[in-house]
């Protein structure tokens, strides 16, 4: 997010979702001196002049508040809130949530700025909600972007079973046992049909077990809105026809597939096997953009490019239709503009290094004209980056970093592109 007192998310894509995460992030670390912070979930069929009225009725209240400080903030924050709302015509279609308040800056009391913070969801908004607090209610958000497309893979065979879930931009195993049956090999001077009776009721009493965990791990604990088995031979096929899960989950099969592994292998390999059974799924998306990438870099006449410099000087000829970066790259615009010539100064820097370089520019005379009055502006990459591209066309799509794929794109810099045409 931008330093900016409003932050508007409008566009429901992979970069939308990550200006509201780092947005959560952002105001979960924010706290009033008081009970200064409004919080207001207006949602789709709340009418704007109901919730104006509502407010204004909140800031007459607030005028018998004893302290002058933090009545003065409190009737600031819901005069910004309520000047935010006459700006639309209507409730945006999945509501509206906005936070507002007097944010303490450096320097202690009297150092407080009212900013404002303003977000359409990706789903819509429930229930109405106002409050005033010294912190901001993030929880009904936080909801919102829970995953509900959760999927789950088991991958068994008579060795091992592996638990895996597969949910919006991230894919985990949580769960691996195995099984204790005995292999096919005779032994000792057990007759075969013996031999075969024994092993068929330890397998038995492995069904029943991998089912156990099943439920605990698919219903108690994740509850995913489908099941994929996996797993070489017809252990699964047996698993499944036999009845040993939950109803609920074998309601919930997709699909059944043959890989070379259970387990954890078998997890991963599931997921990479699936195809349409996973193709709404966010990480599956991630993983075919990320290997279009490495396909076309490793070619000697790939359309792929990878450095932030590289890109925006794609992005200048028009060449670039998708950039992926990285979901934790840290990477800040760093931008001054000289007020008097209007000559840019510009430097792609870490987070971390923000304070340093920011004294850097401004301590720094303009190359054109020797001034030393700067505006300086600072960007999320993310944001930056989708703002260049508007022009050209260009989609940015977020990768999370806690996937394989993820971690191949960090090890080139965590910011690539896939090109129209070579530049």
């Amino acid at each position: 997010m931008s330093n900016s007192d409003t932050n508007r998310v409008k566009k429901f894509d992979s970069v939308a979702l990550y200006r509201i995460r780092k947005l959560l992030s952002d105001l979960s670390n924010k706290t009033g001196r008081g009970t200064e912070l409004v919080t207001l979930y207006l949602p789709p069929k709340k009418a704007l002049h109901e919730a104006i009225a509502a407010l204004r009725e909140e800031s007459g209240t607030a005028s018998n508040i004893k302290s002058d400080t933090t009545r003065a903030h409190v009737q600031d924050a819901l005069t910004k809130t309520m000047q935010r709302l006459r700006l639309y015509k209507q409730t945006p279609e999945n509501g509206l949530v906005i936070f507002c308040g007097a944010i303490p800056g450096p320097g202690g009391p009297g150092n407080e700025t009212i900013e404002l913070f303003e977000v359409i969801p990706n789903k819509p908004v429930t229930t109405y909600l106002y409050r005033c607090d010294d912190h901001f209610h993030l929880d009904p958000l936080r909801e919102m972007l829970k995953e509900e497309n959760v999927v789950g893979v088991l991958a068994l065979d008579a060795t091992e079973a592996g638990l895996g879930i597969v949910s919006g931009d991230n894919w985990e195993v949580v769960d691996v046992t195995s099984s204790g049956v005995s292999g096919k090999t005779r032994k000792g001077g057990q007759s075969a049909r013996r031999y075969e009776r024994l092993r068929e009721m330890e397998l038995s009493d492995f069904y029943r077990r991998v089912a156990d965990h099943t439920k605990k791990a698919f219903l108690e604990s994740n509850h995913i809105k489908a099941l994929i088995v996996s797993g070489p031979g017809p252990t699964k096929d047996t698993f499944v026809k036999e009845g040993y899960l939950d109803y609920r989950l074998q309601n919930m099969i997709v699909g059944t597939l043959d890989t070379g592994y259970a387990g954890r292998e078998g997890v991963r390999e599931t997921i990479e096997k699936s195809g349409k059974l996973l193709e709404n799924v966010r990480v599956v998306e991630e993983r075919k953009l990320v290997q279009k990438f490495l396909s076309e870099v490793n070619s000697d006449s790939g359309l792929a490019i990878y450095g932030i410099n590289d890109i925006l000087s794609g992005l200048k000829r028009a060449a670039v239709d998708t950039i992926l970066v990285n979901d934790d790259t840290g990477m800040l615009s760093l931008r001054a503009a000289c007020q008097k010539c209007g000559n840019i100064r510009q430097k792609f820097i870490h987070r971390s290094n923000i304070v340093e370089e920011k004294q850097n520019l401004i301590s720094s005379p303009c190359p054109n004209c020797g001034s030393l009055e700067m505006d300086i502006r600072e960007d999320d990459v993310v944001d930056y980056l989708a703002e260049a591209g508007i022009d050209s066309g260009a989609n940015v799509e977020v990768i999370s970093s806690k996937t394989e794929d993820g971690a191949m794109l960090k090890s080139f810099g965590g910011i690539a592109a896939l090109l129209r045409y070579r530049v």
